[in-house]
Parts: C-alpha cells; sequence; structure tokens
C-alpha cells in the first residue's frame, strides 16, 4: 500500500457487505479481511494483473450495488465521473477516493456531487487528501460518449478516462494530415479513443489497435462499431504476444503518462521492440510533443528517423527500417 491508501483505510468504516475497488490493487488484501464481496476495477492493464483474476470485473458497471467503494482520483475528471456513476446502485454507498493533494481540485468534489447527496474532503495525510462521498443520487450511466467529428468524418466513441475524449486532438490531426502508410498490416499502438485505427481501417489496412488503457480499447471498439468499420483490438501493455515481422507499420501518438506521473518507458520498450515485430522496409509513424527526445532515441534505437512535420507544440517523425 502507498499513502493514499493508507489513508483512505484510515477513513473508512471497518464493516461492509460488498466493496469495489477502482484503480487501487494495492487495497484488495484489505478489502477482504473486511468481506468475501470484493470487486477490483482497473483501467490500467499492468494493474490489473496485480489482482487476482477472480476478483476483477470485466466492466465498471459491475460494480453497481456495493455499499462501500474505495479508489484513487484519476486524472480527467470525466473519468471520475463514470467510476462514480458504476457504483450507484446500492440504497447507500460510500465512496472514498483520494490523490496527491498537487493533483487535486475543487472541481473533483463538483464532480461527486453530481452523483451523491454528500462530499467532503479529509485532512491531508503525507501530501495526500481524500474525498469521501455518500448517499447516491443514482444517476443513470452515460458512458461511452458518442459525437461526430466533421474534420475526419467519423463518430468518435470516449468512456471517461479516454485520452482526448472523443476529440480528435492537436497532436493527431497533424499526423492525420501527412499520414500515407504502404502496406496491409498496421498496428496503432496506444489507440486511445479509435480515431487513428477508424482511419486506417477506412483506408483499407487491416488494423490492429492496442492499448494499456481499458478505457481506450473500450472506445476504440465502440468507434468502429459506430462507423461500421472491423478492427482487431488487444488490452495489453506494449508489443507482448505479437508476432515477428506481422506489421507492415506502426502508427502511434504514444503515452508519456502513467496516471499522473510522466512515464515514457513503455514508449522507448516500445521503440526497441518494433524491429521485430515490424516487416522488412517496414515503418513506424509517431507524434509527440516536441519538447520530447523522441526522435533522438528513435535514431538510436531503430535507425534513420525523419520529420514529416512539426508545429509549434508537436513532431511527427517517419521511421524506416
Amino acid at each position: 500500500m502507498d499513502q493514499i491508501d493508507e489513508l483512505i483505510l484510515a477513513e473508512t468504516p471497518r464493516e461492509a457487505e460488498a466493496i469495489a475497488i477502482i484503480d487501487a490493487p494495492g487495497l484488495v488484501e484489505a478489502a477482504l479481511e473486511i468481506t468475501g464481496d470484493v470487486r477490483v476495477w482497473c483501467d490500467d492493464v499492468r494493474e490489473a494483473r496485480e489482482v487476482p483474476e477472480e476478483l476483477l470485473v470485466a466492466h465498471p458497471t459491475e460494480l453497481a450495488g456495493v455499499d462501500l467503494a474505495w479508489g484513487h482520483l484519476p486524472q480527467a475528471l470525466a473519468a471520475l465521473d463514470e467510476q462514480a456513476a458504476s457504483i450507484q446502485g446500492a440504497a447507500d454507498v460510500t465512496f472514498i477516493t483520494g490523490g496527491r493533494q498537487k493533483h487535486m481540485n475543487r472541481t473533483m468534489n463538483e464532480v461527486l456531487a453530481k452523483h451523491f447527496v454528500a462530499v467532503n474532503a479529509t485532512r491531508g495525510h503525507k501530501k495526500s487528501r481524500a474525498l469521501r462521498a455518500w448517499g447516491p443520487n443514482n444517476l443513470p450511466t452515460e458512458f461511452p460518449k458518442l459525437r461526430r467529428r466533421p474534420e475526419v468524418d467519423l463518430v468518435i466513441a470516449a468512456h471517461g478516462a479516454t485520452f482526448a475524449g472523443n476529440k480528435v486532438d492537436a497532436g493527431t490531426r497533424l499526423l492525420l494530415q501527412h499520414l500515407d502508410v504502404p502496406g496491409a498490416d498496421v498496428l496503432d499502438f496506444g489507440s486511445g479513443n479509435g480515431v487513428i485505427s477508424a482511419v486506417l481501417a477506412r483506408a483499407g489496412h487491416r488494423v490492429h489497435a492496442r492499448d494499456v488503457s481499458w478505457s481506450a480499447v473500450a472506445a476504440t471498439a465502440e468507434t468502429a462499431l459506430a462507423n461500421n468499420l472491423t478492427l482487431e483490438i488487444s488490452w495489453a501493455d506494449g508489443l507482448e504476444e505479437l508476432e515477428d515481422e506481422s506489421f507492415d507499420a506502426i502508427v502511434t501518438n504514444p503515452p508519456f503518462h502513467q496516471g499522473v506521473a510522466k512515464e515514457s518507458t513503455p514508449t522507448l520498450q516500445m521503440f526497441d521492440d518494433a524491429r521485430r515485430v515490424l516487416r522488412p522496409g517496414g515503418q513506424l509513424w509517431c507524434v509527440y510533443n516536441s519538447h520530447l527526445p523522441y526522435r533522438k532515441e528513435l535514431n538510436a534505437r531503430l535507425g534513420r528517423t525523419s520529420v514529416v512535420a512539426q508545429d509549434r507544440n508537436y513532431t511527427v517523425t517517419l521511421t524506416q527500417l
């Protein structure tokens, strides 16, 4: 357990019939000491692997009906909205969710107040704080959210924690303006809301979409369904279990955060593994924040990398094997 878990436990009544745990695998053992009905949902597949498989739920709506819920505050307010909606259903439920104080704001209280009669904040503990909400309003769940985006002529879906929501973020927009992928088989690494996958599939490519986030994978699937497109989709970390020389190209708007923390290690590991899964002559297309040293890393790890496009905030590169 970390300091946030310790704070949540300190604020928790020691009796409950059913407990939901959201993005906080370190609390599983403590929950099992209180009740045998423990339901765990993790958006990040790496955290999900830390949890006994029999405790994991396949969809956040399966958390409904508990009388106590614990969680770590997500980065996105929409993700907190979906979390709060997912644990409604019982006559009464208490939700205790915590985070580092520097990442918290009053708007989080307002999001919880939409779903609960009462919300308050605990005292700080080791630079962390918890929010406590109780008295469910049992508002209907409204996720995923779909919206047509005329700039790509696609319906885009998003769950609460999906990167960029149901919008086309500026980096992806720059990438799509210049993307010219040869070959049939393409991997969209870090698929987010599925817009890159959808554009590639509409152009006739066979697309495998992959993301470490359940919210991204589910949104990508909904985007494909809404636009009558076929994708292969996997909730997985890195390029594991992908066959050697199975793709003509990888296209990626890679993440550089894990939760609220900056973390580039998964992207750099993907760069290292890309040579294995790409066919001879394959390409890696990448868009990233221009301040990141990814072109240098690509040159060192994969080979000569050229800048295809660049603006004040984003850089698009092409690496040719």
